[in-house]
């Protein structure tokens, strides 16, 4: 059954905005040849975007050309504003930009632990006044008088029917008030919130080191670890929320087994950065100088020990890590394990060739193990494509 002329109208003008959104600023004729649309389609197409708001002229294409062919349309950047926030334990950042994506502001700020033995965080809402009043300086110093949309990255579980994020074990607890209060002191604002190491995998396909990849797992090395896993093109959250949850898979190696309430048992207990700095310390190494903010310990450690060449620390590490990996690859069979977070990126190509040749030993599936180009970074990238995504979708929606 042919489709309607305004579902039509809506198809066409959705693919111009994203061809204007992947390709920049294009004249008619360029969108007429993109689209395999008519000229007169393309005309009232283009004049249907703009008496929407949605597309203006930027500029013609060359000095010599002149008239409606030659006016090169671009989509409205300043139209809406978004932000994005990477919500650690310890810290937090934030990235203020424009309709597109393009950074007009960007932040962090370190939220200390009280008790050192404790680790307790500073008190609930105190750490979420700081959070909060730092994206609002942030977005006043872009010039965002309006935020529309603000795409957050956390640790923890997901409600896959609420998208609220669940209580999880040893999180501080003001990660979740702070949704809650964004929402109130932005109501003009829809906050999203999203796992860190599924936005980070985002990041990693659409820039990053699995932009050829439409199923891969991520195994993020950081504080602790995760897992994200991406099928077909898509981040899967499972029943729970809890796809990738490796800290808590039983493996060898750790004395004990994981329980419910806490992962001390599994595989964080062998890769996690608190014990690779104890392995370090097993082959005579210590994490020497400071890291960038958020970097932990264990990223210091694995720079510094393939400064050295230190292969036996390094060979050593990446046998705990393939144990993980091997995991992983026997039930899902993605074909490519990308080495994230900010230990990932610091092992880089070498850790990642060590892990894959142990894993190549201990599964008969063959998988290719990549370091990550993003590391930490990834997170605040991966939150901010995912709310550019979300708030384009709605300010793109079909125009009749």
């Amino acid at each position: 059954m042919p489709a309607s002329p305004s579902t039509a109208r809506a198809i066409n003008d959705r693919l111009a905005l994203r061809l204007l959104q992947d390709e920049g600023p294009l004249t008619a004729g360029q969108l007429k040849e993109l689209t395999g649309l008519s000229r007169p389609t393309v005309a009232d197409l283009v004049e249907r975007l703009q008496g929407s708001g949605l597309i203006q002229v930027v500029g013609e294409t060359g000095a010599d050309r002149r008239g409606p062919n030659a006016r090169l349309y671009g989509i409205v950047a300043d139209q809406a504003h978004l932000a994005a926030l990477d919500v650690r334990t310890s810290s937090v950042s934030v990235v203020v930009t424009d309709l597109l994506g393009v950074p007009l502001a960007e932040a962090s700020l370190p939220m200390r632990a009280d008790d050192p033995a404790t680790g307790t965080s500073t008190g609930t809402e105190p750490a979420v006044e700081r959070a909060a009043a730092l994206l609002e300086r942030t977005a006043r110093r872009a010039g965002a008088t309006r935020l529309h949309s603000v795409g957050i990255g956390a640790p923890g579980l997901i409600d896959p029917v609420t998208g609220e994020l669940r209580d999880s074990a040893k999180l501080p607890a003001w990660h979740r008030r702070l949704v809650p209060v964004l929402q109130q002191r932005l109501p003009a604002a829809t906050v999203h919130v999203e796992n860190e190491t599924n936005v980070a995998a985002v990041a990693e396909q659409r820039e990053g080191v699995a932009r050829d990849r439409d199923t891969f797992v991520l195994l993020w090395l950081g504080h602790g670890v995760g897992a994200a896993v991406v099928l077909d093109g898509r981040p899967r959250r499972g029943a729970s929320g809890g796809a990738g949850e490796i800290g808590f898979l039983p493996v060898p190696g750790t004395g004990t087994l994981p329980s419910a309430t806490g992962c001390e048992g599994g595989f964080h207990a062998l890769a996690g950065s608190a014990a690779i700095l104890a392995l370090a310390g097993e082959h005579g190494l210590a994490a020497a100088g400071d890291g960038p903010v958020q970097e932990p310990p264990g990223a210091v450690v694995v720079r510094g020990a393939l400064a050295a060449g230190a292969g036996v620390f390094l060979d050593a590490l990446a046998e705990r890590i393939a144990l993980g990996a091997a995991a992983v690859t026997a039930v899902l069979d993605p074909g490519c394990v990308v080495l994230g977070g900010e230990i990932g990126h610091a092992g880089g190509p070498a850790l990642a060739a060590r892990v894959e040749a142990r894993l190549t030993a201990l599964s008969p599936l063959r998988t290719e193990v990549r370091a990550s180009t993003l590391g930490g970074a990834a997170v605040l990238r991966g939150a901010l494509l995912t709310v550019r995504d979300k708030a384009q979708d709605e300010l793109f929606a079909p125009t009749r």
